[in-house]
């Protein structure tokens, strides 16, 4: 299982944006309007992989998969949950929104470990 910490190589991961674009292109506007990201900004896609890729992370924490719980951690990822529930009117708009995260950073994180 990879994070965000584990991609160094660029192109490896560029290639894999590219090859994860081609499937998921509507699920990352959809996110992006969904966190009120515009889509005008230069790698706005590479902003929404972090993000997603951020999300898993906590992810991890919360179902104590994971033994990285620092106080910069936890802050993040209330951020993360604060920006997803941001105009929300029940946990199921919430839920449909990190369900579409968590599954483009597993779909991604398949795509860079096959490259």
């Amino acid at each position: 299982m990879t994070s965000i910490q584990d991609f160094q190589d660029n192109a490896r991961t560029k290639r894999s944006l590219d090859m994860l674009l081609i499937d998921r292109s509507n699920e990352f506007h959809e996110l992006a309007s969904a966190i009120e990201y515009s889509t005008r900004h230069n790698n706005w896609e590479g902003f929404i992989l972090k993000f997603c890729l951020e999300f898993n992370d906590c992810f991890k924490m919360w179902s104590n998969r994971s033994n990285h719980e620092d106080h910069h951690m936890v802050h993040k990822c209330m951020t993360i949950m604060n920006q997803i529930g941001h105009g929300r009117s029940n946990i199921t708009q919430m839920a449909k929104i990190q369900n579409m995260a968590y599954r483009i950073a597993k779909d991604f994180n398949v795509i860079y470990d096959r490259l």
